[in-house]
This record gives structure tokens, sequence and C-alpha cells, in this order.
């Protein structure tokens, strides 16, 4: 079993909160991985250490069989990142922007495919401050798979998009997963976690609640959205 993320102990405080507390998990090569909990549980904190935007105050990272703290241009060309706030430079149009995150990467992606898929062709001479919410969330997608990523990081991807829209993200991404993508994503809605999750972690306050299967999650109850409000209400295990 090869393993793309390793986690021990990680913790972040600001001032006296604890933002993330002990945090421990693993990530398999080819699956996808959620991180479930209420707005303020830590998914954010912990994919910005993951990342090395936000430094842990306790805690070990390891990315692709290297230290996390230490993303170098050889890991940066194998990770696709989609975080809740992105902010592009003014008067940038879909097309340019594109182009321009494309020349970072030596073999990117063809991204006049990927505005197919998306179905954002339509917007390509757009100003990206003019596209809808829906549509800068996909496009925020999209600049994600440029890399052709071995591992991608989404946070709360498919935040402001409607229900078709939403279900066609799904399964593009299960298509990349076919391809060998790892992917772990945040997310607060319990039917994208059981349409898309190999395994699960309940995150509450920073603290790991419950990890495994969708199945495993769910056991004993009638979906993984009660399961989901019953652990919420319990303490750490």
């Amino acid at each position: 079993m090869e393993l793309c993320i390793q986690v021990e102990h990680l913790t972040k405080r600001f001032q006296t909160q604890i933002a993330v507390n002990q945090l421990s998990f693993e990530v398999k090569k080819g699956e996808i991985f959620g991180i479930l909990g209420h707005n303020g549980a830590g998914k954010t904190t912990t994919i910005e250490m993951l990342l090395g935007l936000q430094n842990p105050d306790e805690g070990k990272i390891r990315l692709l069989k290297k230290d996390g703290a230490s993303i170098d241009k050889i890991i940066f060309e194998r990770i696709g990142v989609q975080l809740q706030a992105s902010s592009y430079q003014n008067n940038i149009r879909v097309r340019e922007l594109c182009e321009e995150m494309a020349s970072l990467y030596q073999d990117p992606a063809d991204y006049h495919e990927l505005l197919e898929q998306f179905e954002l062709s339509p917007f390509a001479h757009h100003f990206v401050a003019h596209l809808s919410q829906g549509e800068r969330q996909k496009l925020s997608i999209l600049l994600a798979l440029l890399p052709k990523p071995e591992m991608l990081f989404l946070d709360e991807a498919t935040t402001g998009l409607d229900a078709a829209a939403r279900r066609a993200v799904w399964d593009r991404l299960l298509l990349w997963k076919e391809k060998g993508t790892t992917i772990l994503l945040t997310t607060h809605y319990m039917e994208e976690a059981a349409y898309l999750c190999d395994r699960i972690l309940l995150l509450k306050q920073g603290n790991a609640i419950m990890e495994g299967t969708v199945a495993d999650i769910a056991k004993g109850f009638a979906s993984l959205e009660e399961a989901y409000l019953h652990y919420m209400e319990v303490t750490k295990l």
C-alpha cells in the first residue's frame, strides 16, 4: 500500500484557540479521502498546513514521501490545489488566466479541453471578475487540474454550484481518480462524500471523531447524514 499523505499528531493553535488538535490520518495512492465537518471544524486549516501555507505548532506531515514542510518545485509540479479563497489579478480574462497558469508547468493539461469539460468555453474571453460564483468555482477546479496532478487538494470545491453542475464536477473527479490521481477534499455535503469518497474523516472543533468508509460511518443509521449529525454531537473518542 503506497501512501501519498501521512499526518501525525498535527496541531495548530491561534492564540488560545486550538484549531486542529493532535490530528493523525493517512491517504493511500489513488483514493478519494474526504474530511467532513461544520464550518470552523478545522478543515481548511488542515489543508493549509498540508500545503505549507500555515505552519503547524506540532506534528509531522509527509506528502508523496517527502516532508510536507518543504514543498519544492518537484512536489509543486505533482499536485493541484483549489482553495476556498482564490483571488486573481484585475482585468484578466479566463483564457489569459489559463495560459498564465499553464506556463508554470512543464507538461500541463490542455486547458481548451478542460474548458469544454467544465462548460466554460463560452466564457473564455470573459473577464474572470465578471463570472458568477459557480463559474469561478469551476474555473478554480480547472486550474487545479492543469498540472495533471498526482494528488489533488479541494477545499469545499462545489460550494455555489447548482445540483446539475455539482454532479458534473463529481463525475469529472471520478474520471481523474481512474487515471490514478489521489484526491483529498473537504466538504459539508453528505451526498458529495457518499458519492465520491473511499474513506472519510469526521472533524469536530479540530478533533478527529471517526474515520472509515462511508459504510463504516453510516453503519446502524439510515444514511450518512444521520450518522454525521449523530457523531457531531459526541465528544472525541
